[in-house]
């Protein structure tokens, strides 16, 4: 008989995807307890929590007195640095948080008794991708920058931890939100396709616009794919199918399931163009005609991550498309709440 509540450790619970995880973990009788520096993360996002405290995955005493105060029976772990260029200039940032501190955190926990884990990975541990088919878990993993390989390395270690089970979800790109619960997708800046499309087309706050660099509008990079239309072909998922995913693969090891690895994609992937369209009809925006620029160097023509095997053993299957990710975002990216974090963040940065 698997658990169907208890309290459920969230590390990085007040970003974008650990809040809609916390938020689902609640409603699906989890008492989820966020702990997050909120470095990138925000105080409002912990809203859908049992409990938030602040504090650094790195830091082992904070971790102790956490698991010593509401004794979680598993946790889910997002807290990373998420951005690929930036991890090209600052690879020790990213070693030291995604790798190290993630370490830290694990060790902690099974010294804690919390044998479960769920560790939020990502499709980029795969590297370079030469062909179009859609990746399955047992392609060779192959990093090409210190991001993918940060998060290998946590992923690894996470498996040689005596009497700890772990699943690692690994995903490419995530969009959409919950804007009903207040959640939704605050980068900054922001590199995300989706929201680089909805700020101009809803006509948001030119303060946000000049934040996040949109003053120029939304570009193509390249035209000339091997692709069905000739742009870039990418995995996309609903940040709330995501959530769900999280939900099934904890309590697949709350209920005797093995360490393992899961891939998490729509199964066909979309085009930029077929992202840009359907913005178009989605936002009612048919005059929107987005510039077009050269390939960026080292583009993949097509990204797809295989998930039958989430879908056999996990019973998940994504149920949102696109216009629901591109809507869900359009509500949120029109929200008082966003525009002010924005703003608060290019405030920060400018001072």
């Amino acid at each position: 008989m698997r658990p169907d509540s208890g309290v459920v450790l969230v590390s990085g619970g007040a970003g974008y995807i650990g809040s809609h995880v916390s938020h689902v973990l609640k409603l699906a009788g989890f008492s989820p307890v966020i702990v997050d520096s909120l470095v990138n993360g925000y105080r409002w996002a912990t809203r859908g929590a049992s409990a938030f405290r602040q504090g650094d995955i790195g830091d082992a005493d904070f971790i102790h007195a956490v698991c010593q105060e509401f004794r979680p029976m598993a946790a889910i772990h997002f807290a990373a640095f998420i951005e690929v260029g930036e991890s090209v200039k600052k690879p020790e940032k990213y070693f030291t948080n995604n790798r190290d501190k993630a370490k830290i955190f694990f060790d902690t926990l099974a010294r804690k008794g919390v044998e479960n884990i769920v560790f939020s990975s990502t499709a980029a541990v795969y590297g370079e991708v030469a062909d179009s088919a859609p990746i399955r878990e047992d392609r060779p993993a192959r990093p090409i920058n210190p991001y993918g390989q940060s998060k290998l390395d946590a992923e690894t270690h996470l498996r040689t931890i005596e009497n700890v089970k772990s699943v690692a979800l690994r995903y490419f790109n995530v969009a959409g939100a919950e804007p009903s619960a207040g959640l939704g997708e605050a980068h900054f800046p922001e590199s995300h396709l989706i929201p680089r499309i909805v700020l101009p087309l809803i006509n948001a706050p030119q303060a946000v616009q000049r934040a996040l660099g949109l003053a120029e509008g939304f570009k193509i990079f390249g035209i000339d794919y091997p692709t069905r239309d000739g742009t870039a072909v990418r995995d996309y998922l609903h940040v709330m199918d995501l959530a769900d995913a999280h939900v099934r693969a904890l309590r697949y090891l709350l209920g005797g399931g093995k360490t393992d690895i899961f891939n998490l994609g729509s199964g066909s992937g979309f085009s930029v163009r077929e992202i840009v369209d359907a913005a178009r009809k989605t936002l009612d925006r048919a005059d929107f005609n987005p510039g077009v620029e050269p390939r960026r160097a080292g583009d993949a023509a097509t990204l797809i991550a295989d998930s039958a095997k989430a879908k056999k053993v996990l019973g998940w299957v994504p149920e949102r498309g696109v216009e629901s990710m591109i809507a869900c975002a359009a509500a949120w990216h029109r929200s008082q709440t966003y525009a002010d974090t924005i703003i608060d963040k290019a405030n920060a940065s400018s001072g």
